[in-house]
């Protein structure tokens, strides 16, 4: 009888998590065991977190013990407590990452968030040991680690490029061959799985094995050659850092077109940059299962109403297949949205993958209300996992391309900002960008 009350409760978590915490509180707590109480709790507890309601972390305070819950419901515990305001609830950030299974624990995002735990609580030197363990250029928390450490964000140098020898065994690697041939021909989904195969079980001598470092460098040099940006870039993200090439991991193809259009319009290039590598690793042909298409994976109907808003009178959506007209269009649909989100680049990019809706509730959910937070403790309270993961990697990439473009560090920090409830005496919103 009692599995049958915990599943309802757990259900009606799902669907009405405040009608879920009524019921805990007037009739069920008392009726179940401590374990059964703690997930009923833990449930409520993400389900509010969430929906961002402020009342998350008070469901989650109902279960004495963090290691009755599973590690999606910690997840959700430490970014209910970052919205804590004015100041996060460090304690519970720290005792819910404590309680994760270690591989979860071991991740950058809860390394960095222990470390900012232990530092409000006066641990610095126990923060600095966490930050220095993933501190590195190559990821959104990394570079923010980098940055708690006092250190600026810069591309390292480029290490010894292939060698005659390395290139030509990459050239002579039969699965290389056959993915290059493959994608030739259009069949890219084929050719990406046997280039996969190849750099993942054969190596350059064709035996069984992961490619080496300089391996991996190799094919994706070649690949870069060809201009096959998507196995470059895929291929040189897995080397270790000791053969880190920011050129390979960061290419900029279509230079000359995309930063002349972003510095037209005042968007930074790099932005630009940084979203194109998310969106589509420049594969000018692109097209997602939802329609988007192009190097910016522009959807038609936000194509046309872009065009009529930057005066394209004879656009049509077959052009989006023009690499011209996809940056034109997708850099003015960027550079209103930017606009429309007060600037702020994580909104933004929220905004580009959710659309601009979901990003203006999830600033100042609770009837336009809500806490300013850091951008980096709102973009790791967005609920859709996809949005949150493209919304780091997109500012991550965005602080490595301005990095390579200016030659100068950089801070991600400084382009993150703060994000709260809209000032009520800013210039009415652009609610018709869809």
């Amino acid at each position: 009888m009692q599995e049958l009350v915990v599943l309802a409760l757990v259900r009606l978590a799902g669907t009405d998590p405040d009608e879920a915490y009524k019921q805990m509180q007037r009739t069920w707590s008392i009726h179940l065991t401590t374990e059964e109480r703690h997930w009923v709790w833990g449930a409520i507890g993400r389900q509010l977190a969430m929906r961002l309601d402020s009342d998350a972390l008070k469901a989650y305070e109902q279960a004495r013990s963090d290691h009755d819950l599973t590690d999606d419901m910690l997840a959700w515990k430490v970014r209910a407590a970052l919205r804590v305001s004015p100041k996060p609830a460090w304690k519970s950030v720290e005792s819910a990452i404590l309680a994760m299974d270690l591989a979860q624990r071991q991740e950058p995002t809860w390394v960095y968030w222990l470390g900012r735990a232990l530092q409000a609580r006066g641990q610095k030197d126990q923060a600095q040991t966490l930050w220095e363990s993933i501190a590195s250029v190559k990821g959104f928390y990394e570079q923010l680690a980098l940055e708690e450490l006092g250190r600026s964000i810069q591309m390292p140098a480029r290490p010894a490029p292939p060698t005659t020898e390395e290139v030509g065994q990459a050239r002579a690697n039969p699965s290389l061959q056959r993915a290059i041939k493959a994608i030739a021909i259009g069949l890219r989904a084929e050719g990406v799985r046997e280039w996969n195969y190849a750099t993942n079980l054969v190596n350059a001598q064709g035996h069984a094995g992961r490619m080496s470092d300089r391996e991996l460098l190799a094919a994706a040099h070649w690949a870069c050659e060809l201009d096959i940006w998507d196995r470059c870039i895929n291929t040189s993200d897995r080397t270790s850092m000791a053969q880190f090439d920011p050129v390979l991991r960061y290419p900029m193809p279509f230079q000359a077109a995309v930063v002349q259009r972003a510095n037209d319009i005042g968007l930074d290039p790099a932005f630009v940059y940084g979203l194109i590598r998310q969106e589509s690793r420049f594969i000018m042909d692109a097209r997602s299962h939802v329609g988007a298409s192009g190097l910016m994976q522009v959807m038609p109907a936000t194509a046309r109403w872009t065009a009529k808003k930057i005066g394209l009178k004879t656009f049509t959506v077959d052009q989006l297949s023009q690499r011209d007209t996809n940056i034109a269009i997708g850099t003015a649909y960027l550079k209103l949205v930017l606009e429309s989100m007060d600037n702020s680049m994580a909104m933004a990019a929220a905004a580009y993958n959710a659309g601009p809706s979901r990003p203006r509730r999830w600033r100042a959910p609770d009837q336009g209300r809500g806490p300013v937070l850091e951008a980096a403790m709102w973009a790791e309270n967005i609920p859709f996992n996809e949005t949150r993961d493209y919304v780091k990697k997109v500012l991550a990439n965005t602080t490595s391309y301005a990095a390579l473009i200016s030659g100068q560090p950089q801070s991600l920090k400084a382009r993150l900002g703060k994000i709260g409830p809209r000032d009520a005496s800013a210039p009415p919103e652009d609610t018709d960008l869809p």
